[in-house]
């Protein structure tokens, strides 16, 4: 087995899920469990400047050895695994030349991961896949990332020969939370530009993503006992179905691809008296993106005539923008990412992200940062999985960026 599979299976026994509604800097705890053993590995590489902050940011610096004056380049991917289903007691699985068919994942559940349902799975026959167990995510977004970071740093550290630049290393806490760069240090950091390692399937490159933000709608009611609560009660549960069904039904996550934006209901908590809807906006284009959040705006203060004044209250907050604008100035860090994938045989698949990455915060904070693949599909969810030869192809993708820098005189 690679190193990069050792290291992937290693590190998705560490339980690092994290919290939305946590306040705390990393939302969880256990985040730092990673950020520590991914700290000390390292320092047994012979990196020297590694430095772990007090919010759980992992940092390290593997210093230029060629006279020639280059960019520094920096990799970074997160830690923390998505609050959608559980990271932990992860029981990976290894499926040796996939033969096309079902993958019976759980058989005590019956949950089988079946081309049917997802027939990218089909790309793959012949190939060793990574799956889950059924009962978990399988965390390959984002320690796929981590561990080809990892090794290909391993790489470069025990090849002092092989000449390179100057390589900045970082690993973030909750992403998945939206807050994967609040406390990022990019001046500290040192690069020039950046690459996270977050992507998807096998020749991934993207470097644009939706704009994001997300949208809590209150709605109140009045709660009488239900036998005597004729021309009374005011069920906000139902006054909410009124809010979602005024909302464009072709517009969500289930009906649209591509550039096409949407609006996602993603949580619903309530009673008679409050009921609170949680949405996230998400569109490519500006203007269409501040359409969405206003008609949602709209939509409130009409339900609000209709129903009475204070029967919704809308709050919009702005997550992340779309990466685009600052990354077409230095294009030559996609060309770059392009050459490489070529260069090792694999295809670049040039593609909007139909979400975020860490590199759209931080390109806005002034450090250029698009996305490569990790080669993982379903990311989230019990049928989440990995080809191994993906993975080993990321690292090889990594490499070869380094060299093709280092071989240009800047």
């Amino acid at each position: 087995m690679s190193s990069v599979i050792e290291r992937f299976l290693k590190y998705v026994q560490v339980d690092t899920q994290s919290n939305e509604d946590s306040t705390s800097v990393p939302s969880t705890k256990k985040q730092i469990k990673l950020a520590t053993a991914l700290s000390e590995e390292l320092k047994n590489f012979g990196i020297r400047d590694v430095r772990l902050s007090e919010h759980g940011y992992v940092y390290a610096t593997l210093p230029s050895n060629t006279a020639k004056s280059t960019p520094a380049i920096g990799f970074i991917a997160h830690m923390d695994t998505s609050p959608d289903l559980s990271g932990e007691n992860v029981k990976p699985k290894l499926v040796e030349n996939y033969d096309g068919g079902d993958i019976l994942l759980n058989e005590l559940q019956n949950i089988t991961l079946s081309p049917n349902d997802f027939p990218e799975v089909e790309d793959y026959i012949g190939k060793t896949l990574i799956t889950t167990d059924g009962t978990t995510l399988l965390g390959a977004d984002d320690k796929a990332g981590i561990a080809e970071i990892m090794t290909a740093l391993e790489y470069l550290t025990s090849h002092p020969e092989i000449e390179h630049g100057k390589i900045c290393v970082g690993f973030t806490p909750d992403e998945e939370v939206g807050r994967g760069a609040n406390h990022f240090d990019v001046s500290g950091f040192g690069a020039d530009f950046a690459y996270t390692v977050d992507g998807g399937a096998i020749g991934e490159l993207e470097y644009e993503n939706f704009n994001a933000a997300k949208a809590i709608i209150k709605v109140r009611g009045r709660n009488i006992h239900p036998g005597n609560a004729k021309n009374k009660m005011v069920n906000s549960i139902l006054l909410a179905n009124e809010y979602i069904s005024h909302l464009p039904p072709q517009e969500t996550p289930t009906h649209t691809e591509g550039y096409e934006g949407f609006y996602h209901l993603n949580d619903i908590r309530g009673d008679v008296e409050l009921t609170t809807l949680y949405y996230i906006i998400r569109d490519f284009d500006q203007a269409s993106f501040e359409k969405r959040k206003e008609n949602m705006l709209i939509l409130a203060e009409e339900l609000n005539k209709e129903f009475g004044n204070d029967s919704f209250s809308i709050e919009i907050t702005d997550q992340y923008q779309n990466m685009k604008e600052k990354i077409e100035p230095v294009l030559h860090i996609v060309d770059k990412a392009c050459a490489a994938m070529e260069a090792v045989g694999v295809t670049p698949q040039i593609r909007p992200i139909r979400g975020g990455t860490d590199g759209a915060r931080l390109s806005y904070m002034g450090l250029p940062t698009p996305n490569l693949f990790t080669g993982g599909h379903n990311f989230h969810g019990r049928y989440e999985f990995i080809p191994t030869f993906a993975m080993e192809k990321s690292v090889e993708v990594i490499l070869k960026i380094v060299e093709l820098y280092a071989n240009e005189n800047i």
